[in-house]
């Protein structure tokens, strides 16, 4: 049995943290944040430490830390009744897979780099983020604090692949993701129907940094994109909103709207997962890429092989029909090649 109340840790400014707080809101499930800066010595501790970090007993009733946010979204669906974020049509459900992952995936690299590249988003996050810390007794150690937050996450910029070569990658994706939303969000209120699914929670989280917090990426949400940060605001809680199982797109019906966001999937993260996928495959450490008709090299990242491995069991599974559907709203946006042989072998 689930427990009635969740417990978990996170702060504000993880946007995985704040993805799972709203969906939880949403779901009507019941739950227990946890400052991480707390240290509760009787509650596990995740290796490595990510957050948010969830506290759930395993099958012989152990408590355990757990993290990851997409594979707790499907754990919850299945411990917990009502208010489903997954579309009931499987060819929905998993454009939803899809755009989730892109978001989780490519879009927190623009969180990442904003927050960590330029000079009034180093400062605010830093000077904040160490206040999440705990409490210090002296302006010294805060602002120690705050210079080692910024010196150890600014040193982690490669792993997300930000640097001045992938800069203008980076940045006019961003854009591109405001303008699409914007235009998405001008006729309707989630990403697949009326009603959120786990990739609106997914846009969501990110977005609470990139929209809500940073200084450089806010302004830019300001001025290209009002609706996507009015959205990101009504997100927070919507514990209250009301819908029911037709409110879902129909598989006949997907708004041309939808097609600018996949083809982002299709132009930017797409062909990352590609040449990481084939490069951690070849057993080499970093990765060379094309992406918009630029070079993008990093660090090859064995999580994203995952993502690309679970994207494709989930195409494999889809009925004749379902698959069917799916290709046709893939056709011409890039993410085809994701599920189209020959891909590198499966890892």
């Amino acid at each position: 049995m689930p427990p009635e109340s969740l417990r978990l840790s996170g702060v504000p400014g993880s946007p995985y943290t704040r993805k799972m707080t709203a969906l939880l809101r949403y779901r009507r499930i019941p739950f227990e944040l946890i400052p991480s800066a707390s240290g509760r010595p009787d509650l596990p501790k995740a290796k490595p430490r990510l957050l948010p970090t969830f506290y759930l007993p395993d099958a012989q009733g152990q408590l355990q830390a757990v993290t990851d946010s997409t594979p707790l979204i499907r754990r919850f669906e299945k411990e917990y009744s009502g208010r489903s974020v997954i579309p009931l049509s499987p060819a929905l459900a998993f454009m939803d897979a899809l755009l989730e992952d892109f978001a989780d995936e490519w879009l927190t690299k623009a969180m990442f780099h904003y927050r960590w590249s330029y000079a009034p988003d180093i400062e605010k996050a830093s000077r904040i983020l160490a206040t999440w810390m705990g409490l210090f007794p002296s302006q010294a150690q805060w602002v120690h604090v705050a210079e080692q937050i910024a010196s150890r996450q600014i040193e982690r910029l490669r792993f997300v692949g930000s640097n001045p070569q992938t800069t203008p990658v980076i940045e006019a994706g961003y854009l591109r993701v405001l303008q699409a939303l914007e235009l998405h969000l001008s006729e309707h209120p989630f990403l697949l129907g009326a009603r959120p699914g786990a990739s609106d929670f997914g846009f969501y989280g990110q977005l609470t940094q990139l929209a809500q917090f940073d200084p450089t990426p806010m302004a830019l949400a300001v001025h290209h994109a009002p609706r996507v940060c009015g959205w990101v605001a009504l997100n927070e809680d919507l514990s209250g909103l009301e819908n029911n199982e037709s409110e879902w797109f129909s598989d006949d019906a997907l708004p041309p709207s939808v097609m600018p966001l996949l083809q982002e999937v299709g132009r930017l993260y797409a062909p990352l997962l590609l040449a990481n996928g084939k490069a951690l495959q070849d057993g080499q450490t970093h990765f060379t890429a094309e992406l918009d008709g630029q070079i993008w090299t990093q660090q090859v990242f064995p999580y994203q092989a995952k993502c690309w491995m679970w994207l494709r069991r989930d195409y494999d599974a889809l009925s004749t029909e379902h698959r069917q559907t799916v290709d046709r709203w893939l056709k011409g946006t890039g993410c085809e090649a994701l599920f189209t042989p020959p891909t590198c072998a499966r890892i």
